[in-house]
């Protein structure tokens, strides 16, 4: 190989090349000048590497620096709100927070049980039921078209009817399993739970109760306007609530009973999945409600000496008996006949519930609901031609 060509490739391959023991050619490209060097990129690899290690002991010191910062400050302020919530959720002592109620929001008007301080919800087919159930022969047919052919000329309102006859079973069925606001003829099971409760020795009707402020409310009834903390018995109270559809007498008979979780327990446990208390009376609102077949039950049961003493149906009848409001189905029966029953209004909805004795021994149960327009004398009319009707059926 040429001297000059020797050279080249020489000085070509010790620049772009390490070797062994680290030779490189010198600038001039004198062979005989070699010197001892270590290769530059190793050099600039180790001195990266330095760099790379001392940047990361630094992030560490600094990381290690920041944790305990807020190790110190800021953790002990979360960690003290936390326990506080879960420990003291509140300075104020005196102030006591329903935590069941916040896990259960709606436990205070839709639940029906009280065990061991704690409200909860029981279905009415879990055990036998304290009602017995009415016991249906035919179906009436021919009165329920009667019935709708009277509907079909109120296209405004809308009817739910149950009648049923106590010597045969037959029945009458107009949506009588549909859901309706009750109004005051929820007044009913509270009367009867109010009987339950004296038999089993929790109260007595000679029990006096004051009037006071909690309990006085508008609509209906006259005890609304007596003075405050003046003293009504058991018997009053009860009397007031049916006769005159007291709305005070009657949350006082709640309240007195449990609250609306004892009335919603007693229900359940009757047997009845569609009658519900949600709401103080009065109930503009419609939230408690019921069905027609469901309150025939109860009137049936009211009659039955199975659930209730002879004493107790008695003490009812004299209440149910004597109702002021006679312009509904009672409008509708002829002279002599006799009527007990509760009446419900609450402008959106019309009702009448109750047992009809005729002038010839028929005795039968009929409850009547319906939705109208806001106040509408049409519901009134209708209940008043259907009553008429019914009447007239049964004692053919």
């Amino acid at each position: 190989m040429p001297e000059l060509a020797r050279r080249n490739y020489e000085r070509r391959y010790y620049t772009n090349n390490s070797s062994p023991e680290g030779y490189r050619i010198n600038h001039y490209g004198e062979q005989n000048a070699r010197v001892y060097e270590l290769p530059q990129h190793k050099t600039q690899r180790t001195v990266n590497k330095k760099k790379v290690e001392r940047n990361y002991f630094i992030h560490k010191i600094i990381s290690v620096a920041v944790v305990s910062l807020l190790a110190f400050t800021v953790m002990p302020i979360g960690f003290n709100k936390v326990s506080k919530f879960i420990f003291n959720p509140t300075p104020y002592k005196n102030v006591k927070v329903d935590y069941q109620q916040l896990r259960f929001p709606t436990a205070n008007y839709l639940s029906n049980h009280w065990f061991m301080g704690q409200k909860s919800f029981e279905n009415a087919r879990t055990k036998k039921p304290a009602m017995e159930e009415l016991i249906e022969g035919y179906e009436l047919t021919d009165l329920e078209n009667q019935l709708k052919n009277i509907a079909a000329a109120y296209p405004s309102i809308h009817p739910s009817i149950y009648v049923w006859d106590y010597q045969t079973g037959d029945y009458a069925d107009i949506n009588a399993d549909e859901i309706f606001p009750t109004a005051s003829i929820i007044k009913i099971p509270v009367l009867a739970e109010l009987f339950k409760s004296i038999e089993k020795g929790q109260l007595t009707l000679d029990e006096k109760m004051p009037l006071t402020e909690y309990f006085r409310t508008e609509g209906s009834g006259s005890l609304q306007f007596k003075a405050a903390n003046s003293q009504y018995s058991i018997d009053t109270l009860a009397r007031m609530m049916i006769t005159e559809s007291d709305n005070s007498a009657t949350n006082m008979l709640m309240a007195r009973l449990g609250s609306m979780t004892d009335i919603n327990s007693a229900l359940r446990q009757w047997g009845l999945n569609h009658t519900y208390v949600q709401t103080w009376l009065p109930d503009l609102k419609g939230t408690n409600h019921s069905t027609a077949r469901d309150m025939s039950r109860i009137l049936y049961n009211i009659d039955n000496p199975k659930f209730l003493s002879n004493s107790s149906r008695e003490k009812i009848f004299d209440y149910m008996g004597h109702v002021h409001n006679n312009r509904l189905i009672a409008a509708g029966l002829p002279a002599g006949a006799e009527f007990l029953h509760k009446t419900g209004d609450i402008g959106k909805m019309l009702g009448d519930a109750g047992i009809v004795y005729s002038n010839n021994g028929k005795k039968y149960i009929v409850v009547m609901f319906v939705n109208r327009p806001h106040n509408s004398p049409l519901g009134k009319e209708f209940i008043v031609k259907a009553s008429e009707t019914v009447y007239n059926y049964m004692v053919r």
